[in-house]
C-alpha cells in the first residue's frame, strides 16, 4: 500500500503551515511555499521533496511553474493531473496579480509603464504574441486585444483587424506590443515593416500609433524611445 507523506508528518518546527502562521508567508522558502500547495508527497518522499524536484528542473527556480508544461509536471513523482492543474493555475494567478497592481501606472507617454504592465504576461510565452493596446483622448488605457500568435509578420498581421478593434473601442491612440521568446527585444525587419504599415493606416483613420514595444526577458525595446516611428 502506498503511503502518502504530508507536511503534517514533519516536526512542527519544520512544517510550512506552522512556520507561516508563526512568522508569516514571507519567511517560507520557495520549496516550503510549494509544499503548502502540493500538500502530499508520494512513497518515500515528503511534499517538500516533491517541491524541490519541481524547483530543480529547467529554470532552477519558481519560474518552472510557468515554463514546465502540464506533461512535464505530471512526469514528476507525486504530481498528478489535479496537482499539475493547481500549479499551473497558481502560475497564472501570479501573472494576473502583477498585472493588476500595475494597471494604474500605465501611461501612454511612458513606454516603460506599458512594457512592465505586460511583462509577466508575455515574457514567459514560447511563441510571439501581438497585442493591440488602445487609449482614449485622455491617454487612459481602454483595453487590449490579441491580434496574432506566431511570428509577427507583415503578411500575416492584418491592418483591417487592428483598426476594427481600435474603432470598436473608439481609441484615439494605439500601441502595438509583442514578445520575443528569445528574450532579446531587438526589432527585426518584419517588426519594422509591421510598424510602418500600421502607422500609415492609422494616419488615414485619425488613429495615432504612439509606439511599438517589444518585450524580452525583463527588458524591452520601444520604437518611440528609439525615434523609429517617423
Amino acid at each position: 500500500m502506498n503511503q502518502h507523506i504530508t507536511v503534517k508528518n514533519l516536526p512542527k518546527s519544520e512544517q510550512p503551515y506552522e512556520k507561516c502562521m508563526r512568522y508569516g508567508a514571507e519567511y517560507l522558502s520557495d520549496a516550503e511555499l510549494l509544499a503548502v500547495v502540493i500538500r502530499t508527497g508520494t512513497t518515500g518522499q515528503k511534499s517538500i521533496d516533491v517541491a524541490r524536484e519541481i524547483l530543480n528542473r529547467r529554470e532552477k527556480s519558481l519560474l518552472n511553474l510557468h515554463h514546465l508544461s502540464f506533461r512535464e509536471l505530471t512526469d514528476i513523482p507525486g504530481i498528478g493531473k489535479v496537482k499539475a492543474v493547481q500549479l499551473k493555475c497558481l502560475a497564472e494567478i501570479t501573472k494576473r496579480m502583477v498585472k493588476a497592481t500595475r494597471v494604474h501606472e500605465v501611461s501612454l507617454n511612458n513606454a516603460a509603464s506599458v512594457a512592465f504592465y505586460y511583462m509577466e504576461e508575455l515574457r514567459h510565452e514560447h511563441r510571439e504574441q501581438l497585442l493591440l493596446c488602445m487609449f482614449d483622448s485622455q491617454c487612459a488605457l481602454l483595453g487590449d486585444e490579441l491580434i496574432s500568435i506566431g511570428t509577427v509578420n507583415a503578411s500575416l498581421v492584418s491592418p483591417r483587424e487592428v483598426f476594427i478593434h481600435a474603432l470598436t473601442y473608439q481609441a484615439v491612440h494605439i500601441i502595438l506590443l509583442h514578445n520575443h521568446p528569445s528574450g532579446v527585444p531587438d526589432p527585426s525587419a518584419q517588426d519594422k515593416l509591421v510598424t510602418r504599415r500600421i502607422r500609415e493606416g492609422g494616419e488615414l483613420l485619425g488613429i495615432h500609433l504612439s509606439d511599438h514595444i517589444i518585450i524580452g526577458d525583463n527588458q524591452y525595446f520601444s520604437f518611440r524611445e528609439e525615434h523609429l516611428l517617423c
